[in-house]
C-alpha cells in the first residue's frame, strides 16, 4: 500500500497551513450540512407526509411502515455509493467527487418536491419516490467520505478528531435546517400542508446546491493525498493499478470492525429524528413543537459533536465513544419516559440528552474510522465502513422499530431492548479496535 511521507504542506508557512486547514474545515462542515439537510429532511417528511401523500391506500400504520421502507432505500444505496465514489476518490481526486456527489444529491432532492401524489398518479409516484431516494444515498455515500478526509488529511496530527467531527457535525446542522424549515410549514392547514406545503423546503434543495458547489470548488485538493499519487508516479505505474477496493477487502477486519462499531449510532440518530417524533405526537404533544425541540436539540448537538471530537484527540476516540454507549443504554427507560410526557420541555431535554450521547459516539466516528485505513484506499475503506454502518444500524431502524411497537400493542419494552442490544454490539467491536488518535497517517501501514 502506498503511502505518502513527504508533507506536501511543508512548502507553506505555519499561518497559510492554518489558513487553508480553516478554509477545508469549513467547507466540509457546509457541504455536509447541505448535503444532510437532504438527505434527513426525508427522514421527517417520511414520519410526518408520505404515509398521508403516496400511500394513501393502506392504513396509517401500514402506511408509515411502507413509508419508512422508502427511507430505508436510501441506506442500501450509501454503501454502492462509498465505493463509487470511494474508488474514483482515491484514483482522482477527493475534491472531485465531493462537487460530483453534491450535484447528484441537490437535483435528487428537488426532484422529489416534485413528484405527484398517489391521488395524481397512483402507485408511480411511490416508485418515482423510492428511485430518487436511491439517488440520494448514491450521493450521500460519496459525501460523507470525501468531506471527512478532507479534514483530516489537511489537520496536523493531534487534531484530527477535531478536524473531521465537523464534517459528523454537518449532519445534526443539516437534519436541525431541514426540521425547522418542514415545521414552518407544518404550521399550516393540514391540507395546504400535504398538498403543497411540505414540497417547499426539497425544492429549496436548489439554492443550497449552488451555494454548496460554489464552497466546495475554493478548497485545495489534499495534500497527503497528493504526496501519495507523487511517490507512486517516483516510483514508476504498476503494471496493474491497484484496485483501493480490493486493497480494503485484502485485509477485511478494519472494514468489519469499523461497520459493526458505529452502528449503533447511527440506530440513535434515526431513532431521535423517526420514531422519538412520531411518539411524542402520538402521546399527546403537538406536532409542531415537537419538530421545534428536535431542531433546538439538534443545534446544541452539534457543539456536543464538535467537543466530543476535540475530547478525542485528548483521550481517545475508543474511550469517549464507550462513554456515550454506556450513557445511552442508562438513559433509554428515562428518555421514554419524556417523549411520552406530552409535555414540550421534557422531550426537549430528551432529545438534547439523547443526542449528547450520539454526540459522544458521533463526534470521534469520523477520525475513528478514516484512522483505519491507509492513504490510497481510505476514501474507500472510510466511505465503506461509515455507510454500511449507517446501512446496519439506521437503514432499517424505523421500519424494525415501528413494526416492533405495533406488535407489542404500543409497549416499548423490545424497542428498548433492541437499541440497547445494538449499542453493546457496537461496544464490544470499539473494545476490539485499535486505539487510532495517535496514528501517523503519512507512514502508518493500517
Amino acid at each position: 500500500m502506498a503511502t505518502a511521507t513527504p508533507d506536501a504542506l511543508a512548502s507553506l508557512d505555519t499561518r497559510a497551513r492554518q489558513k487553508e486547514a480553516r478554509k477545508v474545515i469549513l467547507s466540509s462542515y457546509l457541504g455536509s450540512t447541505i448535503e444532510y439537510y437532504d438527505f434527513l429532511l426525508y427522514a421527517s417528511a417520511s414520519a410526518l407526509v408520505f404515509p398521508a401523500v403516496f400511500f394513501t391506500d393502506l392504513d396509517p400504520l401500514a402506511g408509515a411502515i411502507a413509508a419508512y421502507g422508502t427511507f430505508a432505500a436510501g441506506y442500501l444505496a450509501r454503501p454502492l455509493g462509498g465505493a463509487i465514489f470511494g474508488h474514483f476518490g482515491d484514483r482522482l481526486g477527493r475534491k472531485k467527487m465531493l462537487i460530483a456527489s453534491m450535484l447528484i444529491m441537490g437535483i435528487a432532492s428537488t426532484l422529489i418536491g416534485l413528484i405527484p401524489s398517489a391521488a395524481t398518479i397512483g402507485s408511480l409516484g411511490a416508485v418515482i419516490l423510492v428511485l430518487l431516494r436511491v439517488c440520494q444515498g448514491i450521493a450521500v455515500g460519496g459525501e460523507w467520505g470525501g468531506a471527512a478526509l478532507m479534514a483530516l488529511e489537511h489537520s496536523t496530527q493531534g487534531k484530527r478528531g477535531f478536524a473531521a467531527s465537523f464534517t459528523n457535525a454537518g449532519a445534526p446542522t443539516g437534519a436541525a435546517l431541514g426540521t425547522f424549515v418542514l415545521g414552518l410549514f407544518a404550521a399550516m392547514p393540514e391540507d395546504q400542508f400535504l398538498s403543497w406545503g411540505w414540497r417547499v423546503p426539497f425544492l429549496l434543495s436548489v439554492v443550497l446546491l449552488v451555494v454548496g458547489i460554489i464552497i466546495r470548488s475554493k478548497v485545495s485538493e489534499s495534500p497527503i493525498f497528493q504526496a501519495a499519487l507523487a511517490k507512486e508516479a517516483a516510483q514508476g505505474a504498476p503494471a496493474k493499478p491497484k484496485l483501493p477496493i480490493a486493497e480494503v477487502l485484502r485485509r477485511p477486519r478494519a472494514l468489519i470492525y469499523t461497520m459493526l462499531a458505529g452502528a449503533s449510532g447511527f440506530a440513535l440518530q434515526v431513532f431521535m429524528a423517526t420514531f422519538a417524533v412520531s411518539y411524542a405526537v402520538e402521546h399527546g404533544a403537538e406536532r409542531r413543537p415537537v419538530l421545534y425541540a428536535f431542531a433546538l436539540a439538534s443545534l446544541l448537538s452539534v457543539l456536543f459533536v464538535i467537543g466530543m471530537g476535540r475530547l478525542s484527540d485528548r483521550f481517545g476516540r475508543r474511550p469517549v465513544m464507550l462513554v456515550g454507549l454506556v450513557a445511552f443504554i442508562a438513559l433509554l427507560m428515562p428518555l421514554f419516559g419524556w417523549f411520552g410526557s406530552g409535555n414540550v420541555f421534557l422531550i426537549f431535554a430528551a432529545f438534547t440528552i439523547g443526542l449528547l450521547c450520539h454526540a459522544a459516539i458521533y463526534g470521534p466516528l469520523a477520525a475513528f474510522v478514516s484512522e483505519q485505513f491507509g492513504t490510497t484506499s481510505r476514501y474507500t475503506g472510510a466511505s465503506l465502513g461509515y455507510q454500511l454502518a449507517t446501512l446496519l444500524g439506521a437503514g432499517f431502524t424505523p421500519t424494525i422499530l415501528a413494526s416492533l411497537y405495533a406488535s407489542s400493542g404500543g409497549e416499548t419494552g423490545s424497542v428498548v431492548w433492541y437499541l440497547a442490544g445494538m449499542s453493546l454490539v457496537s461496544a464490544v467491536f470499539i473494545l476490539l479496535t485499535r486505539e487510532s488518535k495517535d496514528y501517523d497517517l503519512a507512514t502508518h501501514q493500517h
